[in-house]
């Protein structure tokens, strides 16, 4: 092993080292490559190695950062997450969970058949995994305890609903996959749309099912009102208002008539327009939003400074040929060495947040994949099918890192809102059926990869 493998490996397990520390992760990512550029030029001086880092690959590390700051595809990044705050402010849900238990009231487990269909219309206008997570939580919890729900039962669902915004679009996710994949935003979003609607399926299919065979653990309500068609019909006119804004973004996108970023900015502006319909509008409102759209935005571009950085030292370094060669050469067969990527992402995700696996694993990852010789129906339509088909692989199993902990971001979202009596096992307890869902969810993903590439093909017109 030469000495550029030797500090490749040295720099991923000082970066895992760090992270415990407790030091922000984009420190931790720009400082680790900028030691690693010391000590390979002091090796370089002093042990005649022959690491090719040296000030050159600092001044490298600024040109990069300046291409990033001048990306337009990222512009997308703080629309979407204004977006999605401002809907979350806008009244919406509260409207649809309050018809929803109605409608849902005669089935068992109803709430929790609102709660998911709820997060499945907040995933495609949102996207913000906190703020769906507090939302429901806020919303849905005190109601399914009060009605005897299981503890478990009712931290599940809201967690399992809430974290459907990583992967159904418009996606911040998706839209970081498609610039450090190098692919068409649209391509992701199209191709993420059926996953998402098959998990969401898993999810509804898995609480009926065990609310019909554990009826203690969802007890009905003796005092629900009689269905009448008035509580489908309100329903209707409850969805339709974000239905019509989803259409709107995501519909411009995949019809070509606007760009991802556009269509975000008409996305922030159709938010603004719901929020003043509910009344819930006002100046203080929009500087809250703004705020709060700013600091998020800084937090992910503060990572992606970080990440850049240490892409940039690792791939001097030939850390994208080093795990290129290891895992093409594993004796596994094409499908063998997906499972090993997979899992490999899997495990990460008990330790990493989603951006620093998108950003520093995924384009590692992405040469390996490519030389594997995939075989996928494209339709003749999608570019670098192979590519879709593995980025949508990767955001169903990023999903699972909001619900694995120790770095669960969906279970301490839940854990600061849920009511008192709520412990941490409980939600423990409860995210499991949904992480295994995920997990089949994955897996079917993965043995059918038409079921990403199928609607770009159809939105082109194969």
């Amino acid at each position: 092993m030469d000495a550029n493998s030797i500090l490749v490996i040295l720099m991923f397990v000082t970066f895992i080292a760090l992270l415990f520390t407790g030091y922000p992760i984009a420190l931790v990512l720009g400082g680790v490559a900028m030691i690693f550029v010391l000590v390979g030029y002091l090796a370089d001086i002093y042990l005649g190695t022959w690491t090719g880092l040296d000030f050159l690959t600092a001044g490298m590390v600024v040109n990069r950062i300046y291409k990033l700051m001048d990306n337009w595809v990222l512009v997308a990044i703080p629309m979407f997450i204004f977006m999605g705050l401002m809907l979350d402010r806008s009244g919406i849900a509260e409207k649809m969970m309050s018809r929803m238990q109605n409608l849902f009231g005669p089935v068992r487990g109803g709430l929790a058949v609102a709660v998911t269909v709820i997060g499945i219309v907040l995933a495609a206008s949102t996207g913000i995994i906190g703020a769906s997570v507090v939302l429901l939580g806020l919303l849905s919890i005190p109601a399914m305890l009060k009605q005897g729900y299981s503890k478990a039962l009712a931290t599940g669902t809201v967690c399992g609903a809430g974290t459907l915004g990583i992967l159904i679009p418009p996606s911040i996710m998706l839209v970081i996959m498609a610039d450090q994949l190098g692919l068409s935003v649209g391509d992701l979003f199209m191709g993420a749309v059926v996953p998402g609607v098959i998990l969401g399926s898993l999810y509804l299919i898995y609480i009926i099912g065990f609310c019909a065979l554990n009826p203690k653990a969802a007890p009905l309500d003796p005092n629900r009102p009689p269905l009448r068609f008035k509580m489908v019909w309100d329903v209707f006119l409850t969805i339709l208002p974000p239905g019509a804004l989803i259409l709107a973004v995501l519909g411009s996108i995949f019809m070509g008539i606007t760009t991802p970023t556009e269509a975000s900015g008409v996305g922030a502006l159709g938010a603004i327009v719901l929020a003043v319909l509910n009344k819930r509008f006002n100046w203080k409102v929009l500087k809250e939003v703004s705020v709060a759209a700013f600091n998020t935005t800084g937090y992910i571009f503060g990572i992606f400074v970080g990440a850049t950085c240490f892409a940039v030292v690792l791939r001097s370094l030939g850390g994208d040929e080093f795990i290129e060669s290891a895992l093409t050469g594993l004796p596994l067969g094409p499908y063998g060495v997906m499972i090993v990527i997979l899992g490999t992402v899997f495990a990460l995700g008990f330790f990493l947040d989603w951006i620093e696996i998108t950003l520093i694993v995924l384009p590692l990852l992405a040469p390996a994949v490519l030389k594997l010789g995939i075989d996928i129906n494209n339709y003749g339509v999608i570019d670098h099918a192979p590519l879709v088909w593995f980025a949508v692989l990767v955001a169903v199993s990023l999903q699972t890192s909001f619900l694995t902990p120790p770095v669960g971001f969906a279970l301490f979202y839940l854990k600061g809102v849920a009511p008192k009596e709520i412990v941490l096992m409980d939600i423990y307890k409860g995210v499991v059926p949904f992480i295994i869902l995920q997990l089949i969810g994955l897996i079917v993903v993965a043995i059918f990869p038409q079921l990403v590439i199928w609607l770009p093909a159809v939105a082109y017109g194969n």
